[in-house]
């Protein structure tokens, strides 16, 4: 039996490259507390800051979020390096302190089709029924068919229900073409509040898919009142073969447990970072898995066919209220399609491989696969929140 590969967890591929002028929110599992605590980087270590805000969605409801995070006062839990080394599950000591996802009672949404490429790939997925094996000749009709520069193409636009009327004659009209192109984009609830994953863990693929996919992303932090106050990174984590087969399977595709991940610190807006770094952002992707596999791609947020200023309009305003915040995965611009398990049959996910996507300003946040059943279960909810601050004279 073959042993995993190592996470090779540190400091120096965790943090962004500015680090020490960033301001970094995480959260931290304290097992002498029985609970997570808010924590703020200060130079390699961490500090708790949860006697001041005893969440991060509290502390995202500030009118300066930043300010107010590098103005509270806190005591320190330890090292970031300690910490990662005690974070990935097969190394763990319950004792001690680990990194968890650096959310807690947002709502997790995530939009979809926000790219071309992925806008391709779903097409793809739809007309092969979830076979991946049908897959490299069906691209290759679709794209013969509607091509693949449509980066000009702005949803909503004339131009783009011009298209419409043309692809609907041709008879290869699709529903992701509608959120594609069309006026309405596709936002839908990855995980429930508290489910996250972090930096370190595993994530989980059902047990069922035979065909699936990391989908590496930014995520947007949104206030209750609709201000975008930072980003992070996050993993999609994707079954193409169930929502290949069906739509109506998106939730079976995508909120299983493990299957959200987010990390590894949560960085606010401030002088040194704004919405404007994340417009520009190239996200990297890496897969590393058993039997010397390797595979490497990524793209840049400059690419979105939907700014994300107006997917947050869409997924926040009268129509829809979120109390305790959100945060917006805001879609994936890499989907990965090398061969692995035979020519024709595209990428799919080996347990044990390790993801890592990261780009500069945010970092690296990586992950172990397995199985969602195999995958620590999910039993920190907030029920358990609410009790745990509680008890410790927090609330």
């Amino acid at each position: 039996m073959s042993h995993p590969l190592p996470l090779g967890l540190s400091v120096a591929t965790t943090l962004p490259e500015d680090a020490q002028s960033a301001t970094l929110i995480g959260r931290v599992w304290r097992p002498e507390l029985e609970g997570p605590s808010v924590v703020r980087l200060e130079g390699e270590a961490l500090v708790d800051i949860t006697k001041d805000f005893p969440t991060v969605s509290q502390l995202c409801e500030e009118n300066d979020p930043a300010k107010a995070a590098k103005a509270a006062k806190g005591e320190g839990v330890g090292s970031l390096a300690d910490i990662l080394a005690n974070t990935p599950t097969d190394r763990q000591d319950k004792s001690k302190p680990s990194l968890l996802a650096p959310i807690d009672l947002q709502a997790v949404k995530a939009s979809g089709v926000t790219f071309v490429t992925s806008l391709i790939e779903r097409v793809i997925e739809e007309q092969a029924r979830g076979a991946p094996e049908r897959a490299a000749s069906v691209r290759s009709e679709i794209l013969a068919a509607i091509g693949s520069d449509l980066r000009s193409l702005k949803p909503g636009s004339p131009a783009a229900a011009t298209l419409k009327a043309l692809l609907i004659k041709k008879g290869i009209w699709s529903q992701y073409l509608e959120v594609g192109i069309g006026p309405d984009a596709e936002i839908f609830t990855k995980a429930q509040p508290m489910a996250s994953v972090g930096h370190g863990a595993e994530i989980g693929i059902h047990p069922g898919s035979t065909w699936n996919n990391p989908e590496p992303e930014v995520v947007l932090a949104v206030s209750s009142d609709g201000r975008i106050v930072g980003a992070t990174l996050g993993n999609d984590v994707n079954l193409r073969d169930f929502e290949g087969r069906s739509a109506l399977l998106l939730g079976k595709a995508k909120d299983n447990n493990a299957s959200s991940a987010i990390g590894p610190f949560l960085r606010l807006f401030d002088g040194g970072f704004s919405l404007d770094h994340v417009r520009k952002a190239h996200i990297g992707l890496r897969v590393e898995g058993p039997n010397q596999f390797r595979l490497q791609g990524g793209s840049s947020i400059s690419e979105i066919s939907r700014d994300p200023e107006e997917l947050v309009e869409q997924l926040i305003g009268a129509y829809h209220q979120y109390p305790d915040g959100v945060v917006l995965y805001l879609g994936t611009m890499f989907a990965p399609i090398q061969d692995r398990r035979g020519p024709g049959q595209g990428f799919t996910h080996e347990i044990g491989d390790i993801v890592t996507i990261s780009t500069p300003t945010l970092g690296s946040l990586t992950n172990r696969v397995t199985t969602s059943d195999k995958a620590p279960a999910w039993r920190f909810g907030t029920t358990q929140l609410m009790r745990n601050l509680a008890k410790r004279g927090l609330l």
